[in-house]
């Protein structure tokens, strides 16, 4: 049984807080996703299933898996009743007041399902008894760094996408894990990679944590398992509890012979090694290498000027690139790599389990080893591993101090999503507020004292030189129309060391438990 949230009176002081304050972003700065999501709107209420696959008048193309499609076709039942128009296909970068209107409150509305996934997993944290003081309750600082997560409120509600919704169906399923209900968390955890595949990223933790935790039912005493132990009537259920989502997802396209045509939407693989800008990944320091090499190439005459492709990785274009120095990296090789990240991984929970919090960790090696090395990364899918680690930050004092690396780092790549002048003061007001309230909650709950080490302590505050340098400096200089591409690459840059560091971090930490055990 879940525990209650102690002190509860505050969480709705929270939840309602905080969706007060989306309210007021209403008018803000949008980016072009808004477009995407109101023209998937008036695809699937205008156009007959059997077409929305095929559908290409906007060059936004309904690009999410099926469910997702279904929840948009939902959306349009109520967003015929603000503004017809924006359900016609033709009427390209439609946004009427009652437009825009409707789809803020859509997700503002729709992250219900994200307010209660928070408050069940605030159930499953450690309390602390005898504690009066708010800042010291673990559950309220979760609740804190999760509903009024900084990333989140500029993606959704400035930036605008519907992560809140689909991040609420992972919380969930990962506090059904934490209270024993597998089935229930392997069901949210299928519904959930049906209405955005961007979650395969954490699928193998899934796997192999059902597998062996759940179907395996005893291990042999050196600690290994037997395929004795193997319970089918468990491996079956879940099987049928995965292939029924799957098949009430993907069915009716597979039955009007549409699946090549769906999954060609899905993985659109010529889209080249870097989304947009560069993603803070282990590819934004490979791409920044190859760029000072080709410079270096230059200068000292080994390389010549016009024969180097054209800086175009930072463009957002659909389209494939070629380094001018180093090898050129293909879709087989970002995923041979991004397996190799994740396998010590996932063979850690296969051979000692550790339970379901053993599970969230593998989850957020699996999450930030797919964004390191993966091909086409989205800089929001670093959402992916911050939110989840929330949990562990506020039970554990090394998860906490690995917790402030990554989210202040993460958190400030996305800097470049909102761009726009009028919106600089509101992001860097919501950022100091969520990182001021970070470190000293943290700080707090696990017993005053630094959480970071001095060199970590100096790397963040370099992120006060680069967003000074990126957000005023450089816009008034002469070099913002001969390198206009740069404060995006400085900032994916800088924050790649902190990303990889938090992922060395991570993998330190979960072998230092596997040596724990050993020595046990």
């Amino acid at each position: 049984m879940a525990a209650p949230v102690d002190g509860g009176s505050w969480f709705p002081a929270l939840a309602v807080g905080v969706s007060l304050l989306k309210c007021l972003f209403i008018n803000a700065y949008r980016s072009t996703d808004f477009e995407v999501h109101r023209n998937w709107l008036a695809v699937t209420h205008s156009l007959p299933v059997s077409k929305w696959y095929y559908e290409n008048t906007s060059e936004w193309t309904l690009d999410y898996p099926p469910l997702f499609a279904w929840f948009e076709f939902s959306l349009s039942q109520v967003a015929q009743h603000f503004d017809r128009n924006m359900l016609q296909v033709e009427n390209l970068n439609y946004a009427s007041p009652p437009t825009v209107l409707f789809q803020r409150l859509s997700v503002i509305f729709t992250d219900l399902v994200f307010i209660f996934a928070v408050r069940e997993c605030c159930r499953c944290v450690q309390v602390q008894k005898g504690s009066q003081d708010v800042l010291s309750r673990p559950s309220f600082v979760l609740a804190a760094l999760l509903l009024w997560n900084f990333g989140l409120l500029i993606v959704d509600h400035i930036h605008f996408q519907y992560n809140g919704f689909l991040f609420g169906f992972l919380l969930l399923s990962v506090a059904k894990h934490l209270q024993s209900q597998h089935l229930q968390g392997a069901l949210l955890f299928a519904i959930l990679l049906n209405l955005k595949h961007i979650y395969l990223y954490v699928a193998p933790a899934y796997g192999i944590y059902l597998l062996r935790s759940y179907c395996f039912t005893q291990d042999n005493k050196d600690g290994s398992v037997s395929w004795t132990s193997l319970s089918p009537l468990r491996l079956l259920g879940l099987c049928a509890i995965v292939t029924s989502v799957c098949a009430l997802s993907f069915g009716p396209f597979i039955a009007m012979g549409q699946l090549p045509q769906v999954l060609s939407r899905l993985f659109p693989f010529k889209r080249g090694l870097c989304h947009a800008y560069w993603a803070p990944n282990i590819w934004a320091l490979y791409n920044a290498l190859d760029k000072v090499l080709a410079m270096l190439g230059v200068r000292l005459k080994l390389l010549e000027e016009a024969e180097l492709p054209r800086a175009s990785m930072t463009g957002g274009l659909v389209q494939e690139f070629q380094h001018a120095v180093l090898p050129s990296v293909s879709p087989p090789i970002t995923l041979v790599c991004t397996l190799l990240s994740i396998l010590p991984a996932v063979a850690s929970i296969w051979r000692r389990p550790r339970g379901a919090r053993g599970f969230l960790r593998c989850l957020l090696l699996c999450a930030l080893g797919s964004f390191m090395f993966g091909w086409h990364v989205h800089e929001k899918a670093i959402l992916l591993a911050i939110l989840p680690l929330s949990i562990l930050a506020v039970e554990s004092r090394e998860d906490a101090g690995i917790f402030l690396v990554l989210t202040t780092t993460g958190h400030y790549s996305l800097f470049p999503l909102v761009f726009t002048p009028a919106e600089l003061p509101i992001k860097a007001a919501l950022m100091l507020a969520f990182t001021v309230f970070s470190f000293a909650a943290l700080r707090k709950l696990h017993s005053q004292g630094s959480l970071l080490h001095p060199l970590e302590i100096l790397y963040l505050l370099g992120l006060v030189v680069v967003a000074i340098a990126c957000e005023i400096v450089f816009p008034l200089s002469p070099w913002q129309q001969r390198l206009p591409f740069l404060p995006l690459l400085a900032t994916s840059v800088y924050c790649s060391l902190g990303v990889c560091y938090s992922f060395l971090r991570l993998y330190v930490s979960l072998l230092r438990a596997e040596g724990k055990h050993k020595q046990l």
